[in-house]
């Protein structure tokens, strides 16, 4: 079966000004890519708005009609978010757009999807809109499929170079979705620290890798591997949603990380191995940052070939290298330095081998 792909010219309306990088110019050059030069076959699914109910299960009333204010204008939200004439029917298409990828991958119509839609989500609270976000998709995708679905666990990773600091505080407090978050540090938003692991009911539910710049393919696919694959086959999740930053490629504006197209391939990979132990593959990914648009369209198309189920390339500290490599000898020597404090505190709830 082909994987579903939601994307729209629609997603170009929102704009926040021709120097910003969350622009437009991100679905162009996805749109393009697709309509020209498709690495696989995929299923176009057709996204929809969000309906008011649908956003307010993350989202405070208050906040909504806010957003819905500012429809036609051009109004600042914060320093670096401002919500523009189209903004409002946009960011609804957006969080939309992502549920009916999953409605789709729940009714069988295909296996996994990615949703291509802007403006991004993670960064997006009950009530503020913050870090080029408005509405949290993800996390709106998570209480859907526990709602309208009927599921128990949902796995939310997120790989975007930012903490999704709307995501984590959305189900802080809860076990049936866990956030599990690979982001630069120190950077924006300045939250996502591993000492915050969930509260309550939630303890233990929310984990934090924060990791100093430069991490490669190698570094990435060893945490995805050694790190979170046993603890997802201990939670069990029923669905898989990734937050999908494409910032975390090498020569992104934002970024100082170091992965390449191959990299985002392999990543896809190991998400579609996790999901096939639980979910029955169930995986949908949805797009966040990315901004260096090169990068952006081959990190995406290599993604599209992983859900698929295309070979993806062998990869190592910078770049493909021969079949049979372990990229685990490939890592950066920091890497288990910084991953000291994660795995001591995830250790006290999930089991890690010492890898």
């Amino acid at each position: 079966m082909k994987p579903g792909v939601v994307i729209d010219r629609r997603y170009m309306d929102h704009d926040m000004g021709a120097a910003h990088v969350e622009s437009p110019a991100r679905i162009e050059v996805l749109l393009r890519l697709l309509e020209t030069d498709p690495p696989v076959s995929f299923t176009a699914i057709p996204p929809r708005p969000a309906t008011e109910e649908e956003l307010g299960w993350v989202h405070e009333r208050g906040y909504i009609d806010l957003v819905r204010s500012t429809a036609g204008k051009t109004v600042p939200m914060d320093a670096d978010t401002t919500a523009g004439p189209m903004t409002w029917e946009t960011a609804r298409l957006a969080a939309g757009g992502f549920l009916e990828s999953l409605d789709r991958v729940m009714d069988g119509a295909v296996p996994n999807a990615i949703a291509l839609v802007r403006p991004p989500g993670h960064h997006a609270e009950a009530s503020r809109a913050m870090g080029f976000c408005f509405f949290n998709n993800a996390a709106i995708g998570a209480e859907h499929l526990l709602r309208r679905h009927g599921l128990r666990r949902v796995l939310v990773v997120d790989w975007d170079l930012h903490h999704g600091n709307g995501t984590e505080h959305a189900f802080y407090e809860r076990r049936d979705v866990m956030y599990v978050s690979t982001h630069q540090s120190p950077l924006y938003p300045g939250t996502g620290a591993a000492r915050f692991f969930g509260h309550g009911e939630g303890h233990g539910y929310n984990l934090n890798i924060p990791l100093l710049a430069g991490k490669t393919d190698a570094d990435f696919l060893y945490i995805f591997e050694k790190v979170l694959a046993p603890i997802a086959a201990e939670y069990e999740p029923e669905f898989i949603i990734s937050s999908a930053g494409f910032d975390i490629a090498a020569g992104d504006p934002l970024g100082g990380m170091a992965v390449t197209a191959a990299g985002f391939g392999r990543l896809a990979r190991a998400l579609t191995d996790m999901a096939a132990r639980t979910a029955s593959g169930r995986l949908a990914l949805v797009l966040e940052g990315g901004y260096d648009l090169p990068s952006l369209g081959h990190g995406v198309m290599e993604v599209l070939k992983a859900l698929a189920g295309k070979k993806t390339v062998p990869v190592r500290s910078r770049g493909p290298v021969p079949s049979g490599d372990d990229p685990v000898e490939k890592m950066s020597q920091s890497l288990m330095v910084e991953l000291e404090e994660p795995l001591r505190t995830f250790r006290r709830r999930w089991p890690i081998s010492d890898a």
